[in-house]
């Protein structure tokens, strides 16, 4: 499979999956006008990755910020790495957050309850 990348804009995340490395990662905003069309390429690409993973996949994420309409998205892309990962490959999923914000901490921790995927939330000076 070849590399997915999308540019990032004020709306959207920036996304750079390389599934020859098993490494992925989305970082930025995620206000789109339309999120299932902004997220649904990446879920067609993870659906077609998930039938021949690497034997260890880590996904970084470093939201700035996210709206409610992007919530649904983001725990659909993390539940098809729980699936890689319930398929008995090495799955990583770190939620990178800035020291202080503790909004988004807190959305790393609800991420993780609803997941049987390793999860670790990654607190950091900056983005």
């Amino acid at each position: 499979m070849e590399k997915f990348i999308i540019k990032g804009t004020p709306k959207t995340p920036s996304v750079s999956f390389d599934p020859e490395r098993g490494f992925f990662e989305i970082k930025g905003k995620s206000i789109p006008e339309n999120s299932t069309k902004f997220y649904g390429p990446l879920f067609e690409f993870l659906d077609g990755y998930s039938s021949c993973p690497a034997e260890r996949t880590v996904l970084n994420v470093k939201f700035d910020f996210f709206n409610t309409s992007s919530t649904n998205r983001i725990h659909s892309l993390f539940k098809r790495f729980e699936k890689i990962y319930l398929g008995d490959k090495d799955v990583l999923i770190r939620w990178f957050c800035e020291n202080g914000d503790e909004n988004m901490h807190d959305a790393g921790k609800d991420f993780k309850a609803m997941l049987q995927v390793p999860f670790e939330i990654v607190k950091v000076e900056e983005l």
